[in-house]
């Protein structure tokens, strides 16, 4: 989906087991599976609840919050911040966001229809339905713009960008053809529209700058790069050519040196965006490079489509996994200063890849994660993915004192309006404890989001059917 990095992104969307759309009545534990906006956290929705984990170390996997909210299908954590949205299958129509550091809800809102999908950064709170999209102000949830009678899209398929100063938002421009639209979600006017494939639309996902988006087809065989906001194609990468495919989830390396892409296929593909222009010196060295550049200049003399097959590049590197027809959702990542690939199955599995970013080749598995489940259940299962390895897989590390659980918490009294002017907000982003928080932790502007310690600056929201009603915490 995912996106995101989103890319945080359902594990349907091809993105997760269920993905944007809700469970598929598959059995599987999962609901969902998103990464966070920078890939260090990795949040799950269950039949029993969602987790959140941290990704900042390779062995080691934190499980930082468990909640008891069922039959969740999508859920969305903001950045590293205690913000937290939640849609389960109990009410489609209805959006909780929680601070979940503190088991509290900050707000609801309710829609005229289910819920696809949910995405966010630090401007904007995007909510997707099959046929319109609302787009909030996430400090005051503030219903900014409704985007009414938008093509049919069942599978909530849509891409924020992480970078608040321009907050472009894409989404299918048509149920039959791969139109893209491109939305700026700050300015509340349409940027551009991409013909970008012949077939409708599967993924969608921009890089950390938004100076790039990356796209799929329903067919699956080629993903392409346009620049953002011009829309002019830049890449195009085929990702085979034997049989279609289901593109599960696109996503950039933090440097937008990358893009991976899974599918419903064993094979993770990683794509470099680099414009191939070899020295004279390795051209006169191997024969190749001489039919490459024969290739290359003979091109300018076939049809499009010819030309544009032969100018395709191939992956960059790749990831071969247990299974294939396994939902999944992929992410790129830098973790203990190494660019990583990770990708969440919907076995329940985390698979954490180092990636060679100068010679590619076959990623190399670091570790297996178990993100729920009996260690017992899955022995075998490490045994045989490690054989020869000498990788092991790992429990996952849950904190001693969980936080209290939202069944715990409800029967508290409720909690008057939270305003940003809480203590433990500062005008510049400050310090508390003689922590300081790092930079890309806070937006700009007077409200950190990212404070442990006290609510996000949401203090209300109205219904998103537009009566007015206010709701509090």
């Amino acid at each position: 989906m995912e996106d995101r990095r989103s890319l945080g992104i359902g594990m349907e969307t091809g993105e997760c087991a269920g993905g944007p759309g809700g469970p598929d009545g598959s059995g599987l534990p999962f609901g969902c599976a998103s990464f966070n906006q920078d890939s260090t956290s990795l949040a799950l929705g269950t039949k029993t609840g969602y987790k959140l984990f941290s990704l900042t170390m390779v062995e080691k996997l934190d499980c930082i919050h468990e909640s008891e909210t069922p039959d969740v299908y999508i859920v969305e954590r903001l950045f590293s911040s205690s913000l937290v949205v939640v849609v389960s299958t109990n009410m489609p129509h209805c959006m909780n966001i929680y601070h979940f550091k503190k088991g509290t809800e900050i707000c609801n809102y309710s829609y005229p229809n289910k819920i696809l999908a949910v995405k966010l950064n630090r401007q904007r709170l995007v909510v997707c339905l099959e046929e319109s999209i609302y787009i909030h102000n996430i400090k005051d949830m503030k219903l900014l713009k409704t985007l009414l009678n938008t093509p049919s899209n069942p599978s909530g398929l849509c891409a924020l960008s992480i970078n608040h100063s321009s907050s472009y938002l894409s989404y299918p421009g048509s149920a039959t053809i791969g139109e893209i639209i491109v939305y700026d979600a700050n300015h509340l006017n349409t940027v551009t529209m991409i013909p970008a494939h012949d077939s409708p639309l599967a993924a969608l996902n921009f890089n950390a700058s938004a100076t790039k988006l990356a796209s799929a087809s329903e067919r699956g065989t080629v993903i392409r790069v346009f620049s953002i906001p011009e829309g002019q194609r830049l890449f195009e990468f085929r990702r085979g050519m034997k049989r279609y495919v289901n593109i599960r989830s696109l996503s950039f390396s933090p440097d937008g040196q990358f893009l991976c892409a899974s599918s419903n296929t064993e094979t993770v593909h990683i794509f470099k965006l680099e414009q191939i222009g070899p020295s004279e010196e390795d051209e006169a060295a191997t024969w190749t490079a001489y039919v490459g550049k024969m290739f290359s200049a003979a091109s300018s003399y076939f049809p499009a489509q010819v030309s544009g097959m032969m100018s395709q590049d191939r992956a960059f590197a790749t990831v071969h996994l247990l299974t294939s027809c396994q939902k999944n959702v992929c992410t790129l990542a830098i973790i203990q200063k190494l660019l990583r690939l990770l990708v969440a199955t919907a076995d329940g599995q985390l698979f954490i890849y180092n990636v060679d970013p100068l010679d590619g080749g076959e990623c190399v598995l670091a570790h297996k994660h178990r993100l729920f489940g009996d260690d017992d259940d899955d022995d075998d299962d490490n045994d045989d993915h490690n054989e020869g390895t000498g990788i092991e897989g790992s429990e996952v590390t849950v904190p001693t004192q969980a936080f209290p659980s939202y069944a715990a918490t409800a029967a508290l009294p409720a909690s008057g309006p939270v305003t940003a002017t809480l203590t433990g907000y500062s005008e510049d982003g400050g310090a508390k404890k003689g922590e300081v928080i790092p930079e890309h932790e806070f937006a700009a502007g007077p409200v950190c989001l990212d404070d442990e310690n006290e609510f996000p600056p949401i203090n209300w929201c109205r219904d998103g059917t537009g009566d007015g009603k206010a709701r509090r915490s």
